[in-house]
């Protein structure tokens, strides 16, 4: 019987929850903040993504917000992790190189989304190797 990497002993903490777990539903909380900030700090966000030179950032702040709730809250629930995993690790790819490494924007761009890319790729290993194992 195949060991799953989400659940090994190494990997627990207190109470049962593994520490991949714990970041997964972290990562998740922090998207789905972020994600609504695109729509109650509206203009804010607009400004920003002009200032990052998105194109059509009208529609892509909103575009964005979407795709950090429905993301955030698919890691909160547990599903369809890795290709959640996958888009969500781009849009941290973008925001490191766009915001980041771009406009020299600090936080969050180039401290927490450097983070969540990590946790990204590594929920994205983990759970590709968990589903593609027989059973």
């Amino acid at each position: 019987m195949a060991t799953d990497p989400m659940q090994t002993t190494a990997a627990r903490r207190p109470g049962g929850m593994t520490a991949l777990r714990a970041a997964r539903l972290a990562a998740g909380a922090v998207f789905v903040i972020f994600g609504l900030g695109k729509f109650i700090n509206h203009a804010a966000e607009l400004a920003s993504f002009r200032v990052y030179g998105i194109p059509s950032a009208e529609v892509m702040v909103y575009a964005i917000g979407v795709l950090e709730v429905a993301g955030g809250l698919a890691l909160l629930a547990g599903v369809a992790i890795a290709p959640v995993a996958l888009l969500m690790a781009g849009n941290m790819a973008v925001a490191i190189v766009v915001s980041g490494l771009g406009e020299g924007e600090v936080v969050p761009s180039l401290t927490l989304a450097p983070v969540l890319l990590i946790v990204m790729g590594f929920l994205l290993w983990t759970e590709t190797r968990r589903v593609g194992r027989p059973g």
